[in-house]
């Protein structure tokens, strides 16, 4: 769920985190390192005791963090209780009942080069861990990294998005009251705390954004060579077949559009395939499914978030000023500058080399493009970057089956839109540019975690065979014992 190319990290910070430069930052990462170095973070209680109260800061505190979406966002309170509280509580009690299970080593066979040996993998934190956050779901994709960061036993310093300001308060103060401040922070403000926060030596840096940021903080990263995991965005593609139960389908799109905090979330559906004979059959139920939802003035509908800020709207309001695209609007297009709204926008045909379609849109507008056959909408979405989802509408089955093998994105849903999101047994992450690494569930824990090889023996069974003067016989036994074959080994002791 990321922020647009286009998005900027600099706004005013806060007065009273004016002074966070990089030498408080330095402190801070020292401070939480000497914590960290105590082993507190390592110990299953301790973990177990952050997650709780992490779960009961969401349960209790669940209307004031509806409250500030409100504001930051105008995000409609089910929107905000069903995509950011709900899924962050179902983070928490997943971890909390898998928590044993994933700190246990796990147990590897060894090979007879090795003879008498055992191994396991154990999984071991990292250290001191930066998650730098993003305003469009800015609860939700602020604490559920944070939740594998404590999984695994991190001390964490937690970086909201200023262009959040209500939440990104909020968060500090309830991670304040509610967590163990020796080892999990909170910092406030914009550019230049972000800045310090990145010129530190971290173990590893958690950011959810744009492409353009990314590069800064994977930059700043490889001067230290900290690992990253960046969860960005891309053009994520709906491919609309012609045998569907068009409704259902229509249904879906909208939900995971524009009830997806009005097209500003990094997997909502940005454009849409479809055969030039299917397309005035999808834009009617669109406009049907649409007038259902949002009314006939949709600019007054409750149920659909604001643009963010004016900086969006402006960027929103070009991209449909283009005059490739300006005549294709065969649906909305009302703005309100004002209260920062743009109705539900579908445009038909679009040429392919516009503004629109050559950016993530990160709003309430769909272009649809048209093909002749289907299949050709495979090469299109292929000769773009890599998306962050991809979605497809067909009951053929050899077409789903082409999908899943042609398309790289980092998720696939066939017949729905974003879902694959709520599953916590499947990552979630990009591929290309559209993101590096991938969380959620077990994989949180493994994002945050260093699985280190550990290989037992005993002083028995020493073999000669390893050790000068080096002879022909050793080389074949050698040989015979890393190629791993009994049979070799009986060759070679036998000289044949």
């Amino acid at each position: 769920m990321s922020s647009t190319p286009q998005d900027s990290v600099k706004t005013t910070a806060s007065a009273k985190n004016t002074a966070f430069d990089a030498e408080a930052a330095s402190r801070l990462v020292n401070e939480l390192r000497r914590n960290f170095a105590s082993n507190k973070t390592r110990s299953y209680e301790w973990r177990l005791s952050q997650l709780n109260a992490l779960e009961k800061l969401v349960v209790v505190h669940e209307q004031e963090i509806v409250d500030a979406l409100r504001n930051d966002l105008g995000k409609p309170p089910l929107e905000t209780v069903a995509y950011e509280i709900a899924m962050l509580k179902n983070s928490c009690r997943i971890a909390l009942k898998e928590l044993k299970h994933w700190m246990t080593p796990e147990k590897v066979k060894t090979s007879i080069a090795t003879f008498p040996s055992s191994a396991e993998i154990v999984s071991e934190p990292l250290g001191v861990v930066l998650v730098i956050s993003a305003w469009n779901y800015p609860f939700l994709l602020s604490l559920d990294p944070v939740v594998g960061a404590i999984a695994a036993g991190n001390a964490v310093v937690l970086k909201p998005s200023e262009i959040a300001p209500a939440t990104s308060s909020l968060l500090a103060k309830l991670i304040g009251d509610y967590l163990d401040n020796s080892c999990i922070r909170v910092v406030e403000g914009a550019v230049d705390e972000t800045s310090a926060l990145l010129q530190q030596k971290w173990d590893k840096i958690f950011y959810t954004g744009n492409g353009r940021v990314a590069r800064i903080v994977m930059a700043a990263a490889s001067k230290h060579l900290t690992p990253v995991v960046l969860e960005l965005g891309g053009k994520s593609p709906v491919v609309v077949d012609s045998n569907i139960n068009l409704k259902v389908a229509t249904r879906r799109i909208i939900a995971g559009k524009w009830g997806s905090n009005n097209g500003q979330a990094c997997i909502s559906p940005d454009y849409i395939i479809t055969t030039k004979d299917y397309a005035p059959k999808l834009v009617d139920a669109l406009k049907t499914e649409l007038e259902k939802f949002y009314g006939k003035n949709p600019l007054e509908s409750k149920d659909l978030s604001r643009v963010v800020n004016s900086n969006h709207f402006n960027r929103l309001t070009k991209l449909l000023d283009d005059d490739k695209v300006s005549g294709k609007i065969v649906y909305g297009g009302q703005k309100d500058e004002n209260k920062l709204k743009i109705s539900p926008t579908v445009l038909l045909d679009v040429p392919r080399d516009s503004l629109i379609m050559n950016e993530e849109i990160f709003g309430p507008l769909l272009p649809i493009l048209t093909v002749d056959k289907l299949e050709e909408s495979f090469d299109v979405i292929n000769s773009g970057p890599k998306p962050l989802a991809a979605y497809i509408f067909t009951n053929n089955k050899k077409l789903k089956e082409q999908f899943v093998m042609t398309i790289s994105a980092g998720g696939l849903v066939v017949n729905d839109t974003t879902l694959h999101l709520a599953v916590h047994t499947l990552p979630f992450g990009g591929v290309g540019e559209s993101g590096v690494g991938a969380y959620h569930g077990k994989f949180s824990f493994e994002a945050f975690s260093h699985k280190k090889a550990v290989l037992y023996r005993k002083f028995i069974g020493d073999a000669p065979v390893r050790y000068p003067p080096y002879t022909n016989t050793k080389m074949r036994l050698l040989k015979a014992i890393i190629g791993g074959g009994i049979h070799g080994i009986v060759r070679a002791l036998f000289g044949w």
